[in-house]
């Protein structure tokens, strides 16, 4: 495709200018679009993206020398005149991104039924039930996620929530070539806010909750809700359908979003007196999954959820809600339901050789409310200590951090403080932020946790973290370990170092029963 077909694909907003966009100039054949200079092969078109701590206009001079065939930048790259290469200048490169790569992928969303569940919490789990659901009712689906990207047989492991623009275009296009029917959707304020989706048009937006995360990037919670907004204000199809969680707090500016745009909303409640066209009647949750009776518009469904958890109530209710919209039958909605395989890393039980270990839980509950709900969930599932061991982000939203600790003092027995993904923070001083929030609880030494009722131990590095929670447990406690879930690394530095929560814990049982 040539250059000035794509530049035609850009909005009056970003005021395309430069050579490239009279094509009385150099117009070249364009065969890929590339933001990394290190994947640019020869006929690219080169995109220069301001990041945090990069500047794509850096390496622009690298790309032409991978024989990129044009950039699109904001302003001149570093030793480079633009008059010897074709360029295209826009104000806002990424937002160019999307809308030439939608244009270069020849518009995939159009051909497909996109699905976008945007919230704080329950987006992966609400997912995977969602594909559950529609599998059951023969679509062919797609997946793109927090864990991974999964088509017809295929899986690719997620860098991003919701991926950069071109490679989203690029996965839509592809999933389509393979028969994909629907794609659901995980759509992070992140995604929203940088414009990722642009492009896209939903049939289906869902909201599971707002709740604080993310605001070393959105700085309030207004912009990080304004952010989650714009999937019902500009992405979702007026002829579509808004699933929307009315219990969460901000539900009410979610539902108008939906009526401005046009489109059905669908509400969904665990209150059974509330007026909402998906609402639980009646649950029973236990470690071995829930027994739930769930009302919809034109049935009763009484369901075995296998995920555990009662926050798993509400995912499950908001993708009933999306199987509702969608006009999935009842039964294949219940089927889909009872059918969802375990989400890694979501209330994943650890199972030791020996059954007289104890109950151990990976979860990757990394926000106050997340860790909150998950805590509660499993206290009185618990028959002996809740023992829980947990850590914070480096180089994010610090003010989250004595919230979570509040959170875990509320709930356990004993607590090991450690690291998560440290980056390049201090290890010492995110505890330090931590322990603000452990005020409840005494602090002991690690070798005196055990003995000491409602308190904590500081213990920085994790493997000695899981190690000294799982040791100290007893066959009746549950030791739960919060905030890395299915992440199968830890980033110390700038280092992205192999390290499973999963496998650590398997480790420490082994260790128990050979003692």
């Amino acid at each position: 495709m040539r250059l000035s077909m794509l530049v035609k694909a850009l909005p009056s907003e970003l005021a395309p200018s430069g050579a490239a966009c009279d094509e009385s100039n150099e117009n070249p054949v364009i065969r890929g679009v590339a933001y990394d200079s290190r994947c640019v092969v020869a006929g690219d078109l080169f995109f220069a993206l301001r990041g945090t701590d990069v500047d794509g206009h850096d390496f622009v001079a690298k790309a032409f020398e991978l024989g990129a065939a044009a950039a699109v930048v904001e302003s001149a790259p570093p030793g480079l005149d633009l008059r010897d290469h074709p360029f295209v200048v826009v104000t806002d490169s990424r937002r160019a991104l999307a809308s030439i790569s939608t244009r270069f992928f020849g518009n995939p969303s159009a051909e497909l039924t996109l699905i976008g569940i945007t919230g704080t919490n329950g987006k992966t789990s609400t997912a995977y039930l969602v594909e559950s659901i529609l599998s059951r009712a023969a679509w062919q689906v797609g997946v793109i996620g927090t864990l991974d990207i999964r088509y017809a047989g295929e899986r690719t492991p997620a860098v991003n929530t919701t991926p950069e623009s071109c490679e989203l275009q690029r996965t839509l296009r592809a999933m389509r070539t393979h028969d994909i029917d629907a794609v659901v959707m995980e759509v992070s304020s992140h995604g929203l806010a940088l414009g990722r989706v642009d492009g896209c048009r939903f049939a289906a937006a869902a909201l599971t909750n707002v709740t604080q995360d993310h605001l070393d990037f959105h700085e309030t919670m207004d912009l990080y809700r304004e952010a989650k907004l714009q999937l019902f204000d500009h992405y979702l199809d007026p002829n579509g359908s808004a699933v929307i969680n009315v219990d969460d707090p901000s539900a009410e500016d979610f539902v108008l979003a939906a009526q401005r745009t046009g489109a059905r909303i669908i509400r969904v409640s665990r209150q059974d007196d509330r007026e909402a066209e998906v609402r639980l009647e009646a649950a029973h949750v236990s470690l071995d999954g829930t027994n739930a009776r769930l009302v919809l518009p034109d049935r009763v469904l009484d369901v075995r959820i296998p995920l555990v958890g009662d926050f798993n109530l509400e995912n499950t209710l908001v993708a009933c809600g999306i199987g509702v919209a969608l006009g999935i039958t009842p039964e294949a909605i219940a089927a889909g339901v009872e059918s969802c395989p375990q989400v890694p890393g979501r209330v994943e039980r650890v199972t030791a050789s020996d059954p007289n270990e104890p109950s151990v839980i990976v979860d990757y509950a990394h926000t106050p409310d997340a860790i909150d709900k998950l805590l509660a969930t499993l206290r009185p599932l618990a028959n002996g200590r809740l023992i829980a061991v947990f850590g914070c982000g480096g180089d994010r939203d610090r003010g989250k951090r004595p919230l979570m600790a509040e959170a875990v003092a509320r709930w356990s027995d004993r607590v090991v403080a450690t690291s998560d993904n440290p980056r390049t923070e201090d290890p010492q001083r995110i505890l330090e932020d931590v322990t603000a929030g452990l005020g409840r609880l005494r602090c002991v030494g690690p070798d005196a946790l055990s003995g000491a009722d409602r308190s904590y131990a500081l213990l920085p590095d994790r493997r000695s973290a899981i190690e000294l929670a799982i040791g100290i447990a007893q066959a009746e406690d549950m030791v739960v370990i919060a905030g890395k879930g299915h992440e199968d690394y830890q980033i110390i530095g700038r280092e992205r170092l192999p390290f499973v929560d999963r496998d650590e814990a398997r480790r420490a049982l082994d260790a128990r029963s050979a003692r």
